[in-house]
């Protein structure tokens, strides 16, 4: 995909989330996310977050103390004291803006409503599909080495080929399974193990992070 082919499909995948969040009850606003001590509510305000300039950004590492999960967490905790009727709102004045945080590429906006669509959406038990080129583009940007995940390192021994389309990545033991579920496992969720098989998925679960990379 090139940025404008990217761009697109961000602002598809916000609008489209926008459509989800505006469907939520109070109880599924407070249901757990994905992310290990994330509620839904948490992960859509991060979400909102996605185009912070560059002073709120030096302020907000400055109050972590440079410790990136803490100021990812911590910002998305303060913009969760917001309404959650304003999130949905949020995300679709997003769309059509190629404004995004200090910092990142194109693709990082990409990655985040990608995989922060499913940490909703998995919970919840909605489906919400995912785009095959367009996650293909984000695992592409992820492996092998994108911080925080470091894939590469912490998948080391594994080779992951999709089932859906034409990727593939490392080397070892074979897990394959449909792209978007790579792409989970990728940035670190067990959630997707399920819908992989092959000898390395035999293996049991493959690692987990802690926190979601916003």
């Amino acid at each position: 995909m090139d940025s404008d082919q990217v761009w697109e499909a961000i602002d598809r995948e916000r609008l489209s989330l926008a459509d989800l969040l505006d469907e939520l009850t109070a109880p599924e606003w407070e249901t757990p996310s994905l992310c290990t001590g994330w509620q839904v509510r948490d992960v859509a305000a991060h979400l909102t977050l996605a185009q912070m300039g560059l002073f709120p950004a030096v302020v907000a590492a400055a109050r972590a103390r440079g410790n990136f999960n803490r100021m990812i967490h911590d910002t998305a905790v303060r913009q969760a004291r917001r309404p959650v009727r304003e999130y949905a709102p949020r995300l679709r004045a997003m769309a059509g803006s190629r404004k995004k945080a200090p910092g990142v590429s194109h693709l990082e906006p990409l990655i985040d409503v990608l995989v922060h669509g499913q940490d909703i959406a998995i919970p919840l038990g909605r489906t919400r599909p995912v785009p095959t080129e367009a996650a293909m583009a984000a695992a592409d940007r992820v492996w092998p080495d994108l911080f925080p995940w470091r894939a590469g390192r912490k998948l080391s021994g594994f080779r992951f080929a999709a089932t859906d389309c034409a990727w593939s990545a490392g080397d070892g033991e074979l897990v394959e399974g449909p792209i978007a579920a790579i792409l989970l496992l990728l940035t670190g969720r067990d959630a997707a193990l399920p819908q992989l098989s092959g000898p390395g998925a035999d293996l049991g679960s493959l690692w987990h992070t802690d926190h979601a990379r916003g």
